[in-house]
């Protein structure tokens, strides 16, 4: 059997939301990350992406990146594929801004009650539930004091 093509993707948190991105290619939205290059580690390959998927202007320190699981899966792109997906985890707060570019279309904060439809198999299957099992994502409460 053929290698697993090793994939990696990172999770930004802000507000109990979580980071995902649209690439131009895709129906779907995913998560920040991509292949690993020849010779990369799955760390820096985490570091690449997300330096090329977010943009110039946003701000993040290398060292909040912690590993946090891995899994098999078929590939988005390509159901004929399987992947080894590498999930690492963004301690810290994203700083500057997020900037579209030719591979990006658009970002967004994701959250419990957000339409799952626009998410990849892996950020449904995998991520978000993840998330929410581990309080990442948190539903919005409204405030039982609040009138309307």
């Amino acid at each position: 059997m053929s290698k697993l093509m090793e994939v990696v993707g990172t999770m930004f948190f802000k507000n109990g939301k979580l980071l995902i991105d649209k690439p131009r290619s895709k129906n779907t939205f995913q998560m920040i990350g991509g292949k690993v290059e020849n010779g990369e580690t799955i760390r820096e390959a985490a570091i690449r992406e997300c330096h090329e998927e977010l943009g110039e202007k946003a701000i993040f320190d290398e060292k909040l990146l912690e590993f946090v699981m891995d899994f098999e899966e078929i590939a988005t792109s390509d159901p004929s594929k399987k992947i080894h997906m590498n999930i690492f985890k963004y301690n810290g707060e994203l700083e500057g801004e997020l900037t579209i570019s030719e591979e990006i279309e658009a970002f967004m904060w994701f959250g419990e009650n957000d339409d799952k439809k626009i998410l990849s198999n892996t950020l449904k299957n995998e991520i978000v539930p993840y998330c929410i099992k581990n309080g990442l994502i948190k539903e919005k409460i409204k405030d039982e004091g609040e009138v309307r």
